[in-house]
């Protein structure tokens, strides 16, 4: 009997050792981003349901005067619309809504193009709904009540528009008799027990980390105009994985509802995979203004990684990577520098300039800059000066990538992408073109396909 207490005993305490000598490597790989100005940012990991790494690195703000704290609350970008969409499915299972009902049942104001969305198309960013500048959520009504036809055939493609998303906020209102952030708070952070969270918090609130670039300068347009965003500390964000992994907010059914995609875009959840109809993985990524977050939850390993930063660097996803590589026992590495983070900025003040750094660092600097996904950040730059009109410039950024040995769906995607810069600027025999090439590359693409499709019919 003595011997088998020793043997449990030591097992006990190499296991406690082992565990503890991994949370001192999640800590020193933090303190190494850090330092090299890759994170400053709340970091909790939890395995099997136990928190075993909740810390902050940096400052809270751009005067560097306040420290950040793990209690601080952050913009969590578009991890936000898994609120929304999960408030759907609840009026769904309380026998409310069906997600096949149409847009127009609900809210009667909009054009005639409501009679052909139903919900289920908004939680996919199917429902045709184009892009839009709007900046406050009086603009995005005017915007869409002036709308005069959708893009595409409902259900046929793929846009994420935050569009989708302002819509189902005022479905849930109309039927509820409540406004959004009131439905939320009752059947949401109540139950999960998000008392910290905020919805629409004030720029100036004190218990929120402020945004800045890494020149410590915060957004010059820094307001609080679109409503219906969260605000909140890392620990409440794993309180809402915690929930819904769980069905305690909706059923598993609904869940599954939730999580269904066109093709591999993204839903209201993110992206989500599944083994003999279980969950195994969902993982989100947020960003607004110079905040930055991922939800990473590993959830057939029982593994959850939260990564919130008022920073942006785009190192959330490697530095995830690289604590599943350091819980797993295997090698890792300090993430690099961003290509795009230091290109886009550039080749939108001066494109021929920018496009000289960039072949400049290509050449010098891969031990500084990380090039392992090269095409990634080449089209994630094309894609930020398509959000700004620069469509020529985008054109030559994604004929550029073509050059590196991308993999078919980076290819296709590219292609994809010139097909929108072109159609955007009116010239739709060259989107067909494009839209084809995608197509081609691609044959999984079903957003070029429809795209494509939408076009050949109008000629």
């Amino acid at each position: 009997m003595k011997s088998i207490f020793i043997f449990v005993f030591v097992l006990l305490t190499t296991c406690s050792y082992a565990q503890t000598d991994k949370i001192k490597r999640i800590d020193s790989l933090l303190q190494a981003a850090n330092q090299r100005g890759i994170f400053n940012g709340n970091a909790l990991v939890s395995q099997k349901g136990k928190i075993i790494y909740l810390s902050s690195f940096g400052y809270a703000d751009a005067t560097k005067s306040k420290i950040l704290t793990p209690t601080m609350r952050f913009d969590i970008g578009s991890i936000s619309k898994e609120f929304n969409g999960v408030s759907i499915m609840i009026l769904k299972e309380k026998g409310k809504l069906k997600l096949e009902d149409k847009v127009s049942k609900y809210l009667s104001f909009l054009p005639s193009w409501a009679d052909k969305v139903q919900i289920k198309h908004l939680i996919q960013y199917t429902s045709g709904l184009p892009a839009s500048n709007a900046s406050s959520e009086e603009e995005v009504r005017t915007f869409l009540t002036q709308l005069p036809k959708l893009e595409f055939e409902p259900g046929t493609a793929f846009i994420y528009s935050y569009l989708n998303v302002y819509l189902q906020r005022w479905i849930i209102e109309k039927i509820s008799g409540l406004t959004y952030t009131e439905f939320v708070k009752k059947y949401i952070f109540k139950p999960c027990k998000m008392s910290q969270t905020v919805i629409d918090a004030y720029t100036v609130d004190v218990t929120t980390a402020r945004p800045f670039d890494n020149n410590f300068v915060e957004p010059a347009n820094f307001t609080q105009s679109l409503t219906g965003w969260l605000r909140l500390p890392v620990e409440d964000l794993y309180k809402w994985t915690i929930n819904l992994h769980s069905y305690q907010l909706i059923s598993e059914t609904s869940f599954k509802e939730l999580a269904e995609s066109f093709g591999d875009n993204e839903t209201s959840l993110g992206s989500t995979e599944f083994e003999n109809q279980q969950l195994t993985w969902h993982q989100h990524h947020g960003s607004n203004f110079n905040y930055e977050a991922l939800m990473s939850c590993n959830v057939k390993e029982g593994i959850t990684i939260i990564l919130m930063t008022n920073n942006q660097n785009f190192k959330v996803y490697p530095l995830k990577d690289a604590i599943h590589a350091i819980l797993h026992d295997k090698p890792y590495s300090l993430p690099k520098k961003s290509v795009y983070l230091d290109l886009r900025e550039k080749v939108l003040k001066d494109f021929e300039q920018g496009l000289a750094f960039y072949r400049h660092i290509r050449e010098t600097q891969q031990d500084i800059y990380d090039f392992s996904f090269e095409i990634g950040d080449l089209i994630s730059t094309g894609k930020y000066l398509m959000r700004r009109q620069k469509f020529d410039e985008a054109i030559r950024i994604f004929q550029l990538s073509l050059l590196l040995n991308g993999k078919s769906e980076d290819i296709s995607y590219n292609y994809e992408l010139t097909g929108e810069c072109y159609m955007r600027k009116g010239l739709h025999q060259m989107a067909i073109l494009f839209y084809t090439k995608a197509t081609e590359t691609n044959p999984q693409n079903k957003n070029a396909q429809g795209m494509r499709d939408k076009l050949l019919s109008q000629l």
